[in-house]
């Protein structure tokens, strides 16, 4: 079984006071103040404030600049405690690999 460190892909970069972010619905519904304790290219570890019980965390976005205009599309990856971990989604990654798999069957 491996290891938690040997599963991240990507180098992390840790934040020794944490950086101050936000999350929020999809659907915009919902928003909650968190702090990125850790980043790599794949995803990050957040520290929540108040109870993620109730919201939709299956997608959402990590929003990294008070204007909105910095942000990530996420889904839950695990919970600990006030501690959550996320990865991040590719915009259109679904879309690339299905018309990929369409082309590779044109051209058997």
């Amino acid at each position: 079984m491996a290891t938690t460190e040997q599963r991240r892909m990507g180098e992390r970069v840790t934040f020794e006071r944490g950086f101050p972010a936000h999350m929020m619905g999809i659907d915009g519904t919902w928003r909650r103040e968190c702090t990125m304790e850790d980043v790599s290219e794949t995803g990050a570890k957040l520290t929540v404030e108040g109870s993620v019980e109730g919201l939709h965390l299956k997608e959402f976005f990590l929003l990294l600049s008070s204007t909105g205009l910095a942000y990530r599309r996420c889904e839950l990856s695990w919970v600990n405690g006030d501690q959550i971990g996320v990865n991040f989604l590719k915009t259109g990654e679904k879309k690339k690999k299905s018309a990929r798999r369409s082309g590779q069957d044109a051209e058997a």
